[in-house]
């Protein structure tokens, strides 16, 4: 019997975990234990497709063998790159630069196998537009608990959609993966997501 190709998400969050789950992907989640921290001078899409790759290259050594998914969001607005709030006062300040405005969330993704020497980048961006927030607005959505762990201290997938108006692209990158353009660079890796028993090595 041709064993399955063993996947694994290097990512800790449970909001990327929901999303492989969803597709009906088997996977393990072994978290990367780099340190996140943003190298000055780096362009946007060029800072989370580093960081998404130092967090597949730090699992993608230890389980050569293994398709390991690496993957970075940032939220951008005004020339500010917004990462998780510090504390409240840091995630008021976010949500007051978002309110009204446009702002790009940009995921990198990494896809790496060693023992084949297959490496895979994209980076995705989709489009938000926040409606206008009141200070109460802001002030009862920090209440929820829901920005503390998220880049630009919201959650498009819960309590945040009320602060959403629009976007422009695609949703599942504004909770942390896009799953089509996922989808295509797996296939490069010779696993079909809608047809599981493709993936074999």
């Amino acid at each position: 019997m041709v064993a399955l190709q063993e996947i694994i998400l290097a990512s800790a969050s449970p909001r990327r975990k929901k999303l492989l789950e969803q597709i009906g992907l088997k996977f393990r989640v072994i978290p990367s234990r780099v340190e996140e921290i943003p190298e000055p001078g780096l362009e946007k899409r060029e800072l989370v497709l580093r960081l998404a790759n130092l967090k597949a290259g730090y699992v993608a050594g230890l389980y050569p063998w293994a398709i390991v998914l690496g993957a970075d969001t940032i939220v951008c607005c005004e020339g500010q790159i917004l990462g998780k709030p510090r504390d409240r006062d840091d995630a008021a300040r976010m949500l007051r630069l978002l309110s009204g405005r446009i702002h790009e969330v940009i995921t990198g993704l990494v896809l790496r196998q060693e023992s084949r020497g297959l490496v895979r980048t994209e980076a995705v961006t989709t489009l938000v537009r926040f409606r206008d927030l009141s200070q109460r607005e802001i002030d009862g959505y920090i209440a929820t608990g829901e920005p503390f762990d998220k880049a630009g201290a919201y959650g498009i997938q819960g309590y945040g959609a009320l602060l959403v108006e629009s976007i422009n692209g695609c949703y599942f990158n504004v909770v942390g993966l896009p799953l089509s353009r996922l989808a295509a660079m797996f296939r490069d890796f010779g696993v079909e997501l809608l047809c599981p028993n493709l993936n074999t090595v």
